[in-house]
């Protein structure tokens, strides 16, 4: 099942050094916490090929049933990760708003302001989990979503352009719990939009 495939390895984000209210100790604690999603996605499709070798892998078996389903919330909480440090930099560019993603903001929501004003408003929601811009490859339009887990409510198909992190790990302590909003405004602060117009289909 898995034995042909690459292994994991964690990736290197080295423009994350010296963010504007991301404090690079923060970072260095949530990096770890990445590396460890990467360490069990890895372990686990090494203990699903097992129990495919051994016949074990059958709906019926309780663990087969849950070390797929743990596969899951680990390889996405994976790929997540990376797309969430990978849409950060120190010194971002400001949005072009004559520029692809610029446009594709405004004709989903009338204007830039109004889809900045809707993805903060999703991001700043009470719960743990992630706000996700994604398009849909089809029409081309975007759409802002709330992602409780990270395996869980995805749009089928859609295509994250802009990934926010949202569980309290990403900014607590750098801010208090209750001052999610703070953490909001320093990331969009640090938003690369670059990254992000380039995960557009055009």
């Amino acid at each position: 099942m898995f034995a042909r495939m690459k292994r994991y390895e964690p990736k290197q984000f080295l423009r994350l050094k010296g963010l504007s209210g991301i404090s690079d100790s923060l970072l260095a604690d949530h990096l770890k916490l990445y590396e460890g999603y990467v360490k069990n996605t890895n372990e686990l499709r090494q203990q699903l090929d097992g129990m495919l070798k051994e016949g074990k892998a059958k709906g019926t078996n309780p663990a087969f049933a849950e070390i797929t389903r743990r596969l899951g919330f680990e390889y996405c909480g994976m790929v997540l990760h990376e797309l969430y440090f990978t849409n950060m930099v120190a010194t971002p560019d400001p949005l072009d708003k004559s520029g692809a993603l610029g446009r594709a903001m405004t004709d989903a929501f009338g204007s830039v302001e109004a889809w900045l004003e809707d993805f903060k408003a999703i991001a700043s929601m009470r719960g743990v989990g992630w706000a996700i811009c994604y398009q849909n490859p089809e029409s081309r339009e975007i759409s802002n979503h709330w992602i409780e887990l990270h395996n869980d409510g995805h749009p089928p198909g859609y295509r994250p352009i802009v990934v926010m992190d949202c569980w309290e790990h990403a900014w607590v302590p750098d801010y208090k719990v209750t001052e999610r909003s703070k953490y909001i405004d320093a990331y969009f602060r640090n938003l690369d939009y670059r990254a992000c117009e380039a995960r557009l289909i055009k």
